[in-house]
């Protein structure tokens, strides 16, 4: 039966949202912070230091290695004295651990290692997010758990913190770096008490027993001989076999907690397909939109998500797909120079080997890097696998001219819901811009009844380069994973954008547009290039500007024109009316309180300004 307790909402990113639990359910957490996995230490780390408890009162000790190895060597010997440990990272820095994991897992160690995963670096490299560092670990006898949102980031969370006590497998949970890890989204909170409720204290007693005492000798970490080794490692297996049935009973008491269903493998869509796209991670989002709406169409498809990767359960997996379906394209967002295929590609076609199943099994790379990952691409690999004639083997997303194994799609093949309002904002690195936007899509997560999901693309040169922001609004949850590609609103808070590039190409026909300039309205029209010109008279936008950066100077604020731009933001596009100026008010409280009275009044005033300094421009 679902609790009916009340639920509480925040809105947050995805390393808070992991970071969260794996603080009220330790005792020791080892960091060495690594891009994108940075914030999870931070905040554990502010948490502790401001006297935050775990769940059992108790202020865990955070404590900042020299490297990734020596924090995974940290939580190694905490877990061996019988302490709840964790620790977060992303691409390297998991490589460094993988020698400790070995033996955490080895050992038959509970424990939860969060990952942000990360490219690894290779030709280059590079901050941004795909899986090839987390499957470089599935050897270690780590189990693999997958989150696909933030709200999951939270909720898998804490599903691989009760299933390591029970099943005493050692768990990597991981998100895709940036796309899930930063994107700040309107979540519903697990409340401490159900997480209390969750939480066996007898497996926690248990796991203290195990503990390296001098009380209770015992032998581990010797050295063996052939004779029984590998004895030994095979005396393993029957955890591993008993723990897909563990994590899925953490799901089912956790649905019955919160009403949210969770299975290790997840189907949707129609009831009888023809092909099934099996994917993990954020793309899922991406994947259950084209579906949807390419069965509305008239296809008979489904899309499959992986949340359990290791150990792989052949026979849910079995079980997960519909009798009908035919063909399987699987999604993978790494790539394995030489393999036959990339890891889940290998293991659906061992998995359909072992069960017998007459269907054939095509392989995709998508997303590497971050690359977009988009509902037409989605569509494009469901037209390439029902070609008369398709590839086994391709990717989606790139131009591929020098070995020819890119698809293409039809990018203009889907566009966002009608409920879904969204905006795009183009700033410069340490203008302020990020921050206003994180704080708006808080503001409106918090203070409406609406979902709210904000995403920010950053140069990976960051201070003083051209950021992006995209920020959706609906009544119900946003499950898109991808960049906006036509928006309601949008802000260019440097008028020299409008000759660099061409930032109103985004506007959706009727958009509001915002510019942030010094010219006059009656001379602003003149200045603008014939491309931006083109844009605001075929589509018939409204273009509004207002002069930030006096406005600001004139407040004391410098460079920070973040504050008068959201201001402006909320009038022009009225959500909030009547409630914005308080709610912006009260989060320049929040957000610069520790600066000193000082900083939240030159914000204030900024805000008070902004709105009289707009000015609407006349076209032509």
């Amino acid at each position: 039966m679902t609790s009916t307790r009340k639920r509480p909402m925040a809105t947050i990113d995805g390393n808070e949202a992991a970071a969260r639990i794996a603080h009220l359910l330790s005792e020791v957490i080892a960091i060495y912070p690594i891009t994108p996995a940075s914030p999870m230490g931070e905040l554990a780390d502010a948490w502790s230091h401001s006297g935050k408890p775990n769940l059992w009162g108790v202020v865990p000790d955070v404590v900042e290695m020299q490297s990734e190895g020596g924090a995974a060597g940290a939580i190694h010997g905490a877990l061996t004295a019988g302490a709840l440990s964790t620790t977060f990272t992303a691409s390297q820095g998991l490589l460094l651990m993988l020698p400790n994991m070995y033996k955490i897992a080895g050992e038959l160690t509970p424990a939860v290692i969060h990952v942000a995963a990360r490219t690894v670096a290779t030709h280059a490299l590079s901050i941004f997010g795909d899986h090839s560092d987390v499957m470089a670990a599935r050897q270690t006898g780590f189990a693999l758990l997958a989150s696909a949102s933030v709200q999951e980031a939270q909720d898998m969370a804490l599903v691989a913190h009760l299933a390591t006590l029970e099943s005493r497998v050692p768990f990597l949970h991981f998100f895709d770096g940036f796309r899930t890890s930063h994107e700040v989204a309107k979540i519903e909170l697990i409340p401490e008490q159900t997480i209390r409720d969750l939480v066996d204290e007898n497996l926690i007693a248990d796991h203290r027993s195990r503990a390296l005492n001098p009380n209770r000798p015992v032998l581990r970490g010797s050295a063996q001989n052939p004779d029984v080794f590998f004895q030994a490692r095979e005396a393993a297996n029957t955890y591993y076999e008993l723990l897909p049935d563990i994590v899925a009973a953490a799901m089912a008491r956790l649905r019955d907690e919160t009403g949210r269903h969770y299975d290790l493998f997840e189907y949707f869509g129609a009831a009888e397909p023809e092909t099934v796209m099996v994917i993990m991670g954020s793309g899922v989002g991406a994947a259950r939109e084209a579906v949807a709406k390419l069965n509305e169409e008239g296809s008979q498809v489904g899309v499959l998500q992986v949340r359990l990767y290791r150990p792989f359960d052949v026979e849910r997996f079995a079980v997960a797909i519909p009798e009908s379906t035919r063909r399987v394209v699987v999604m993978d967002r790494t790539k394995e120079p030489g393999a036959v295929g990339e890891p889940l590609y290998q293991d659906v076609v061992s998995a359909f080997a072992e069960t017998g199943g007459d269907v054939e099994v095509y392989g995709a790379r998508y997303g590497l890097s971050s690359k977009e990952f988009t509902p037409g691409m989605v569509a494009g690999v469901f037209a390439e696998v029902a070609d008369p004639s398709p590839r086994r083997h391709f990717t989606v997303g790139i131009v591929d001219d020098i070995t020819g194994l890119s698809i293409e799609y039809d990018s203009s093949w889907w566009s966002e819901p009608e409920d879904v309002t969204t905006a795009v904002f183009y700033g410069l690195g340490s203008d302020g811009t990020v921050g206003a936007n994180k704080n708006s899509v808080k503001i409106i997560g918090e203070s409406t009844d609406l979902y709210a999901q904000g995403y920010f693309v950053y140069d990976s040169k960051k201070s003083g380069s051209r950021t992006v922001s995209h920020l959706r609004m609906s009544p119900r949850p946003i499950m898109s994973t991808y960049l906006i590609q036509q928006a309601d609103f949008v802000a260019v808070h440097r008028f020299g954008f409008i000759d660099d590039f061409d930032p109103l190409d985004i506007a959706a026909p009727g958009a509001t547009v915002l510019l942030n300039s010094p010219y006059r309205q009656d001379d602003l029209w003149d200045r603008l290039p014939v491309e931006a010109q083109t844009h605001v008279v075929k589509k018939g936008l409204q273009l509004w500007t207002v002069d930030a950066d006096s406005i600001a100077r004139d407040c004391g604020l410098g460079g920070r024109i973040n504050t008068v731009l959201q201001t402006c933001f909320f009038h022009l596009t009225g959500l909030m009316p009547g409630e914005a100026i308080g709610a912006i008010k009260e989060q320049i409280k929040k957000t610069y309180g520790k600066r000193g009275h000082v900083v939240v009044s030159r914000n204030e005033e900024a805000v008070d300004r902004a709105v009289a300094g707009l000015a609407r421009v006349d076209v032509g």
